[in-house]
């Protein structure tokens, strides 16, 4: 999945679980996939969020706070971690207090927050090969590994977005278990840090309450 919104399944005290395998977010319509050799484009920096946003996110509820954290990574652990160490002075402080959080994370929090991970859907009017071939390539993945596909897409134009999960995908297929699960770790360490960073900055997505603190 992409480092955009959270999703698949995206717990806490008073957060309903999600079902296993969600939709998930939709991919553009798009051109024909050009398999590997894609190139990142440079992260897009955004605005400094207002210090009464940050604000409202270190004085809120900690049930909210936990609610909206695991919209960001469903890990307990993670979102627990971070409402328990308010308040941050800045944005940055709490984006490296999610990282590390994020690699605190044991194997039992990494197999929970991607429970709570969506695949990666096409819009309708796609044409049919794209769907075929993300559908094969997230199939073999799942079935190799035992979980969904993440990846980061943040530094991803719309347009580029299926060439790269399907050359990802085809390229992770070659790991070892153990190599896979540290790239899995990484990925969704990415993913809740760019959501994370979008929560606070209150470009918040559909999933998303708009004011969830």
């Amino acid at each position: 999945m992409g480092c955009g919104s959270p999703e698949r399944r995206i717990s806490g005290s008073n957060v309903a679980p999600l079902p296993s395998h969600r939709r998930g977010p939709t991919l553009p319509s798009h051109r024909p996939p050009r398999l590997p050799g894609q190139v990142a484009l440079p992260e897009q920096k955004s605005a400094a969020p207002s210090p009464a946003r940050l604000e409202r996110f270190n004085s809120a509820p900690v049930d909210a706070v936990e609610h909206a954290l695991l919209t960001c990574c469903r890990s307990l652990r993670w979102a627990h971690r971070l409402a328990d160490h308010r308040p941050y002075p800045n944005l940055d402080a709490l984006l490296a207090a999610a990282d590390e959080a994020a690699y605190d994370l044991t194997p039992a929090d990494i197999a929970e927050a991607l429970a709570g991970e969506s695949l990666t859907l096409l819009p309708d009017g796609t044409y049919s090969a794209a769907h075929t071939a993300l559908s094969a390539a997230q199939a073999a993945y799942e079935s190799r590994f035992g979980h969904v596909f993440v990846i980061c897409l943040d530094d991803a134009t719309p347009e580029e977005a299926l060439d790269q999960v399907l050359a990802a995908i085809r390229s992770r297929l070659t790991n070892d278990p153990e190599e896979e699960r540290v790239i899995t770790a990484d990925e969704l360490r990415r993913l809740a840090k760019g959501r994370l960073s979008r929560l606070v900055r209150h470009s918040i997505g559909p999933s998303v309450p708009e004011r969830p603190f």
